[in-house]
């Protein structure tokens, strides 16, 4: 077999590094459009994906960047008019698990393969979103924006960098078209919850451009049942409402793109964001002023054309501000206005490289600084990093062998992110693929230098570690797509804090933790009417830390099953779907008892919706979530809304007629 070209000088970069360790954080590349010339594609079947598979994949999306990977890629323009938030687009994926502060506008993050949430990366077109706690709030991202979401499960960090020990998601956003379109849409529902957006998109100074404004707000006012006394055994619960919970905010998208005489082509974007929400928080500790404002300002660019014809380069940069300011509380506890600012370029090139490899080399940098008020308390620090991969075909192209490797500096901490992925095509819609790699979390500015309230700062971190394996077999034709397999990982290192007399708690890395299970993910679309989708995860977590009383006890706030159907049925004149969501009980701290745990749930939710007049296209939406009405609470005890009800009026100005066709970009309704 030959050996690969990225072997060869994977093992000069490792001489070359003995003193490295550990991995950085490289961003995904903005989106380019369908009609950017590509090289020859080298997309795998053995990827698995759920929703439509996308065309002549970019340079830059997640088949492209890991063919091997376990990537699921859910297009946002077939759930138009459905979903309230991004979050709940990505709640019926495989190994994913919302962590829910509860409410319209409340904070959500995820839980990625029992990785936790500061675990997870996060980009929006290639913006990581991850800030100074290391955590993504996917409530600061308005589905309205949403075009697809493209996750990878597993280790990310060779291919995305530092952070992406459980995996990597990438938010892409609308993105113009060439002909005049008009859109807009007005959801209103339960808990007093209004939300719209208005979109224009056409062609502009040799270019196209999309503008984008959106908003909403929510009382977020909603009944809950709760259990006084949760040490005894059959205690009765108690109806209480849930205050303070309100949320609004809005903000605006702008992109512009347009085509060069070489041949390459450059992509412009701007994005704010602004929130205002009550703090509420936990049942056992109620927050009376609480407030937190927030706005976000992030900018884009990226430069790409091709080199004959089996080379393309690219070159991006971005620049993203966080404003966060907590206000009311107790004394003592509030960190005060803080300001959080990131930047950076990219550098990629990639080329086919004789008849069997396909070899990418990518160059980044970036700063980051982040301020606060309380203590004029200041950090800063620089990431560079170089990553390779190859792509060796073998066997007439059935056999793919991807290696890749990054190395990277993250402020004082030096950082190594080998990965190796291998894929089969048997024939007849059969293929296997595997992969295991290492990924690193440096420690947050927050974790490391900057004292919040009852929180202390510990300069002697060190980078998390993960060791992942996984591997699947496919099989797909034109109806069905099937995926299963299964995953291991270990985690070392893990950062987590501990209480300090009287009353303060300081990080330290002292847990340890293994994780381990299998996936399942069938796609049909029998009909072209008719789509039905499901997804099963079974997840199992030890505590590997040495004290006796947690070794060998499952981590909490990691369900060990979760299941999610789904089914859209009918023409776009009139049409129905429902989901079902299973998730089973989880603990809520490391000592594993049972009656200290959140109940599973069982979410039923129902909708119709119908275009009824074409030209302008003109849709009514109408959702029920929670049919069942199940009370349950999630996140460190936060209460989720029971049954809720939303009607969304959509309209469309030339509106498009095919999802593929060439500018399917801008969400016409379903």
């Amino acid at each position: 077999m030959p050996r690969s070209l990225l072997v060869r000088a994977s093992l000069g970069l490792v001489l070359s590094f003995q003193g490295l360790a550990h991995a950085g954080q490289e961003p995904p590349a903005s989106e380019p459009a369908p009609e950017d010339p590509a090289l020859p594609e080298f997309i795998l079947p053995t990827v698995e994906v759920i929703g439509k598979v996308i065309p002549d994949a970019p340079p830059d999306s997640a088949q492209r960047r890991d063919p091997t990977g376990a990537i699921t890629v859910i297009d946002a323009r077939e759930r138009a008019g459905e979903a309230r938030d991004t979050a709940e687009l990505l709640g019926g994926s495989a190994s994913l698990v919302v962590q829910d502060s509860g409410g319209y506008g409340q904070s959500k993050s995820l839980v990625v393969r029992g990785a936790s949430a500061n675990g997870v990366l996060v980009f929006l077109d290639g913006i990581p979103l991850n800030g100074a706690g290391g955590i993504a709030d996917l409530s600061l991202v308005p589905v309205a924006l949403v075009e697809r979401l493209e996750i990878l499960r597993g280790a990310a960090g060779a291919r995305y960098g530092a952070g992406g020990l459980g995996g990597a998601v990438n938010i892409v956003t609308r993105a113009p078209s060439s002909r005049l379109l008009s859109s807009g849409e007005v959801t209103y529902g339960s808990f007093d919850t209004v939300m719209g957006n208005v979109a224009a998109s056409g062609a502009l100074l040799g270019g196209q451009a999309l503008v984008l404004l959106h908003g909403g707000r929510s009382q977020g006012d909603f009944s809950f049942r709760i259990d006084e006394l949760p040490a005894l055994d059959d205690n009765p619960l108690t109806e209480e409402v849930r205050t303070r919970n309100d949320a609004r905010g809005g903000g605006a998208l702008v992109k512009y793109q347009r085509g060069l005489d070489s041949g390459g082509r450059v992509d412009l974007l701007a994005e704010l964001s602004l929130e205002d929400r009550a703090l509420a928080g936990t049942v056992q500790n109620p927050q009376l002023s609480r407030r937190q404002d927030q706005t976000r300002v992030s900018l884009g660019g990226r430069w790409g054309r091709p080199f004959g014809d089996t080379g393309e380069a690219s070159a991006r940069g971005f620049f993203r501000r966080d404003w966060m300011e907590v206000l009311g509380g107790s004394t003592g506890v509030d960190a005060g206005a803080q300001r959080y600012t990131v930047g950076g370029v990219e550098l990629e090139g990639r080329a086919v490289v004789g008849r069997r490899n396909a070899l990418a080399i990518t160059l980044a940098a970036s700063s980051e600084a982040v301020t606060q008020a309380t203590g004029a308390q200041a950090a800063s620090w620089w990431r560079a990093s170089v990553m390779a991969m190859d792509e060796l075909s073998l066997f007439s192209e059935r056999v793919k062998v991807v290696p890749s490797l990054r190395v990277e500096r993250v402020g004082q901490y030096s950082l190594l992110s080998p990965k190796l992925g291998a894929s089969v095509d048997l024939g007849r819609g059969f293929g296997v693929r595997a992969n295991a790699g290492q990924s690193h979390r440096a420690p947050s500015f927050l974790e490391l230098y900057i004292r919040q309230g009852l929180l202390l700062p510990n300069p002697d971190l060190k980078p998390e570690r993960a060791l992942s394996v996984d591997a699947a077999g496919l099989w797909q034709d034109d109806a069905w797509s099937v995926t299963a397999g299964g995953f291991a990982a270990v985690y070392e290192n893990l950062i987590a804090y501990e209480m300090y007399p009287p009353m303060l708690a300081k990080p330290y890395n002292f847990a340890a933790a293994r994780v381990w299970g299998a996936e399942v993910e069938v796609e049909a679309r029998p009909r072209p009417w008719l789509t039905a989708t499901t997804s099963y995860a079974w997840t199992r977590t030890q505590n590997r830390y040495g004290d006796p009383r947690y070794f060998g006890k499952e981590l909490p706030y990691r369900p060990r099953h979760k299941w999610v159907g789904r089914v859209r049925a009918g023409p776009d004149w009139l049409n129905a779907r429902t989901e079902v969501l299973v998730q089973s009980a989880q603990l809520i701290n490391r000592v594993g008892e049972t009656r200290l745990s959140l109940p599973s749930r069982t979410w039923v939710s129902v909708g119709a919706s119908s275009t009824f007049l074409r030209r302008p296209d003109l849709t009514v939406s109408f959702d029920l979530k929670n049919l069942l009405d199940a009370r349950t609470a999630d996140y460190t005890g936060m209460p989720l809304p029971g049954r809720a009800a939303y009607v969304t009026f959509s309209v469309a100005l030339e509106p498009l007629r095919t999802a593929s066709s060439e500018d399917s970009h801008v969400a016409s309704p379903p």
